[in-house]
């Protein structure tokens, strides 16, 4: 049978090498019209494993809510097959992971077809000599067989395609922090088993039509440790100039629009926060790369181009995986020392612009008699050159002072944070005795403020406020989460309640930003004229504060809280985030 095959750099049709048939994808067998449905993954899972033995091994390392598993192909000619072991002898590991997105599902197919190859000493000769390969084939298996025409209405091919998310409703690429869905707590475990060197992450973009094809961006590069930076740099460098020379054109931002639909806009560059998982890993002093191919371009172009990626990538981890990973477990030594030094939790793009061409089409924008908005319309038969103002000057935003020692978890919210740490892999103990009178450091909230509606199956908080110290009695069962940790970044993204995905800013906490005990009106006005009797002080700064704050005077309800807050019934909980800091440890 002839099938079709995918070179470095065009689709082709070659005969099948012996015994090579039965290691094909549906994909391959229909020329890439189409991807075959999941049961496709463990069959193919188990026929690598018996074609290569001494090299493959096919395991489950989940399940869905559904019931199907979760698979993960071992594949190195290293010998080593355990995490243990990979860690004594300094192998890295590479871990490819297909379809997180399952409409977007270039990964999967690519990803077998690279495996193969390289296992045939195709491509990639002698890489795996020189690392564990981990290839997820599809991590949303859920998404993956909610199957049909259409469900990526802005994407050319396959015929018919998997989910964005998963059976619950979840989008797994918003779950790397908050870990709600299995999926991700199995996720997860392998990685901490494991700890991959590199995790690359395989997508389709939407968006607009241009001729560019795919997006490469890796982290850290603008984030994480600085030394860790240049591994980053790297690999992005050497993936970006394979492609390149196989004919691709890819950029190392996200290809959308500063405003959407506007190509005039141009483009804006950043940090993915860490509920994705560029912007997850760099706090592990790990690398992600994050593939995204466009969605524009037929699907034997998309899997041609992932594959190249994930060649290239193997190719580079074997090359220099022995100096990145020295610089990973010296990033790993330095995240011991942050106590008291400024640690960004947040990056954005600075206002400085410069102009790049950029290859497009020609298009028109014009009203719509549909909608009535501005419609972008493309032209693919004409080529044309977009010279358009890109910002890629990355700088810290939020940065926030580390703790000295580290977090103290109170008992009463040990239940809620002690499973996502451990999530994690995360060190903390749990405090066997009580603590009377610790000087801690307490964040009240000046202002929480909640969103309008859910995202992710949360009501996110956004708090204001500054911590500040105080004692406190700190019961037994209590958490303490030393600062003093390879994941000492993870740990200030998940408790620090100002990070964009805190524990606190997900909404985990929101209890204590929710006013419980409260006085009658009548009470608190007979409260009030007792306050206003007894103080001269405060009487002055009530009529001042009557004075210069229109909203304050027009409030009952404000003016009341006024005294309320200076009685002894007040909650001193209200407000106070559940968290605390310490400057030594407990």
């Amino acid at each position: 049978m002839i099938k079709a095959f995918l070179s470095r750099a065009v689709l082709v049709l070659v005969l099948p090498a012996a015994g090579a048939a039965d290691l094909s994808t549906v994909a391959e067998r229909s020329g890439f019209a189409r991807t075959g449905r999941y049961d496709e993954v463990p069959a193919l899972c188990n026929r690598f494993e018996s074609a290569y033995p001494k090299y493959v091994q096919c395991r489950t390392f989940g399940k869905s809510p559904e019931g199907r598993p979760l698979m993960v192909l071992v594949a190195t000619r290293s010998g080593v097959f355990s995490p243990a072991e990979a860690r004594a002898r300094q192998l890295p590991v590479t871990l490819v992971q297909g379809g997180i997105h399952a409409g977007e599902i270039d990964g999967k197919d690519a990803g077998f077809l690279a495996l193969r190859e390289v296992l045939e000493n195709k491509l990639a000769q002698g890489a795996l000599d020189r690392q564990v390969l981990l290839f997820v084939p599809v991590f949303n298996v859920d998404g993956h067989e909610n199957f049909g025409k259409w469900n990526r209405p802005n994407q050319r091919g396959p015929e018919e395609m998997g989910w964005r998310t998963t059976g619950q409703n979840y989008n797994l690429n918003r779950d790397y922090v908050k870990a709600d869905t299995p999926e991700m707590a199995a996720m997860l475990a392998l990685v901490n088993a494991w700890d991959p060197l590199a995790y690359v992450d395989l997508h389709v973009t939407d968006g607009a039509k241009f001729q560019h094809d795919v997006s490469i961006q890796v982290e850290p590069v603008n984030s994480g440790d600085q030394e860790l930076r240049k591994a980053g740099l790297a690999l992005r460098t050497g993936v970006i100039e394979d492609l390149r020379r196989q004919g691709s054109m890819p950029e190392p931002y996200y290809i959308a629009f500063a405003v959407n639909d506007d190509p005039m806009s141009g483009f804006v560059d950043g940090v993915s926060d860490p509920r994705f998982s560029t912007g997850y890993f760099q706090l592990r002093n790990r690398i992600a790369m994050l593939v995204e191919t466009h969605s524009w371009k037929d699907y034997p172009t998309r899997v041609r181009i992932t594959h190249n990626a994930v060649i290239s990538v193997l190719e580079q981890v074997a090359r220099h995986g022995a100096d990145w990973l020295d610089l990973a477990h010296g990033a790993d030594r330095r995240a011991l020392k942050l106590a008291g030094a400024s640690v960004p939790l947040s990056y954005k793009a600075t206002e400085a612009k410069r102009m790049v061409d950029f290859e497009g089409y020609a298009y028109t924008r014009t009203p719509s008699d549909v909608s009535g908005a501005l419609m972008t319309h493309y032209d693919e038969s004409v080529k044309q050159t977009w010279h358009v103002p890109l910002r890629d000057e990355i700088v810290p935003d939020l940065q926030v002072k580390a703790p000295g020692a580290g977090y103290v978890v109170p008992a009463a919210f040990a239940a809620v944070v002690g499973p996502k740490l451990a999530l994690h892999g995360i060190v903390y103990r749990e405090l066997d005795h009580d603590v009377p009178h610790a000087a801690v450091d307490a964040f009240r909230a000046g202002k929480a403020v909640f969103a309008r509606s859910s995202f992710e199956g949360h009501q996110r908080v956004t708090l204001t406020g500054a911590w500040s110290g105080e004692t406190q009695d700190v019961r037994r069962g209590s958490l303490f989460v030393p600062l003093a940790q390879a994941k000492a970044r993870l740990v200030m993204t998940l408790l620090e309640p100002q990070a964009p995905d805190s524990l606190a800013a997900w909404g985990f906490f929101n209890n204590a930003f929710e006013h419980k005990e409260y006085m009658e009106e009548y009470v608190a006005e007979e409260v009030a004229r007792q306050q206003l009797a007894a103080d001269p002080a405060l009487a002055a700064e009530f009529r001042a504060r009557l004075a210069s704050d229109p909203e304050f005077a027009k409030s009952p309800a404000t003016r009341l809280e006024f005294f309320a807050r200076r009685h002894s019934s007040w909650d001193r909980r209200y407000n106070l985030y559940p968290v605390l800091r310490v400057r030594a440890p407990l």
